[in-house]
């Protein structure tokens, strides 16, 4: 008898379970904390921003969402772990725009086009030019003629080989038909110290980290990237502005993406929260202090962009012969 009643126990516990399983299934999306993951070490501007989005879904949503800091081989870690997470919305990825290039210059466990969903983008950071106070130039014209004369003579740092800097200043080559040398080096700050030191000429910087250089003298900034010029930085004008096409888009997006297979009603709740919030003052002003601007497109909008940016990547790859190994 005993044995009979713990077998109808142990039956009415698991179907009370499941059942409870089934009503919080059942429950409006999101019923859970969410993991945020970003393929980025702690502490730089990329946790800064994740942290904004995450701030603002837990506060709308009522559910935490916990930034979790995946960094490692290129971002591809990071990115993997949500590539291969189950696509309930539970799990989603701060993507940039080296989601689209990475995997073409590296072995990468995932195809960043049919493994992901485009969610929304909410953020673009800018790419300053900016040379060493040393090089007798004082505007984008008068460099590109002065390394036209120099062709091979000057070299342009990278915080390392193949990230976004990178293709930047070979796209800049290419467009403005110069030679300039690769420097890589193993992050911003030791590439910006030789800038300032005069060891290398030229570097392609984040605004955030280029403005208090730039105020101070120690920097001279020739253009930015992007449609039109950044209030951080008024005073310097935009490469298309200087008659020099094609590199509006050098800088990089932030966004949100999920696993591919996410349900399109989660997908669309997200990117209207996102939308929600890149109208939003405060979420513009907490962008500006990290460097950006407010950037929203939504998953359409996404997806082209993601396309246009693998096939950008593609041509520069190829024509510059970029080549690293995992």
């Amino acid at each position: 008898m005993k044995t009979f009643n713990a077998v109808v126990r142990t039956a009415v516990i698991g179907m009370l379970m499941g059942f409870a399983a089934a009503v919080v299934a059942q429950q409006p999306y999101p019923n859970k904390p969410i993991r945020f993951i970003t393929p980025y070490a702690a502490g730089g501007s990329t946790e800064g921003i994740a942290r904004i989005v995450a701030q603002k879904l837990t506060e709308n949503w009522g559910q935490q969402v916990i930034v979790e800091n995946r960094p490692g081989a290129g971002t591809m870690i990071g990115v993997d772990a949500v590539a291969k997470a189950p696509p309930d919305g539970y799990t989603i990825l701060l993507g940039s725009g080296n989601i689209t290039f990475v995997p073409l210059l590296l072995k990468a466990p995932y195809d960043p086009i049919k493994d992901l969903a485009p969610v929304a983008t909410f953020a673009r950071a800018e790419f300053v030019l900016v040379v060493n106070p040393s090089m007798p130039v004082n505007n984008l014209k008068e460099f590109i003629a002065y390394a036209k004369a120099r062709p091979g003579e000057l070299n342009y740092a990278t915080p390392g080989a193949g990230g976004s800097q990178h293709l930047a200043h070979e796209l800049l080559n290419q467009i403005a038909g110069i030679q300039t040398q690769h420097i890589p080096y193993k992050g911003a700050t030791p590439a910006l110290t030789d800038l300032l030191g005069g060891r290398v000429q030229v570097y392609f910087s984040s605004t955030l980290t280029a403005i208090p250089h730039i105020k101070s003298g120690r920097l001279k900034a020739l253009a930015i990237s992007g449609k039109a010029r950044t209030s951080a930085l008024p005073e310097v004008s935009t490469f298309s502005e200087l008659g020099l096409k094609g590199l509006d888009e050098v800088g990089t997006w932030h966004g949100v993406m999920a696993p591919a297979g996410t349900p399109k009603e989660i997908i669309d709740k997200m990117s209207a929260e996102i939308a929600k919030y890149s109208a939003m003052a405060d979420f513009r002003e907490s962008l500006v202090k990290q460097g950006m601007n407010s950037f929203f497109s939504s998953p359409v909008q996404f997806a082209a962009l993601l396309r246009s940016d693998l096939d950008k990547f593609s041509r520069i790859i190829k024509a510059a012969n970029i080549k690293l190994e995992n």
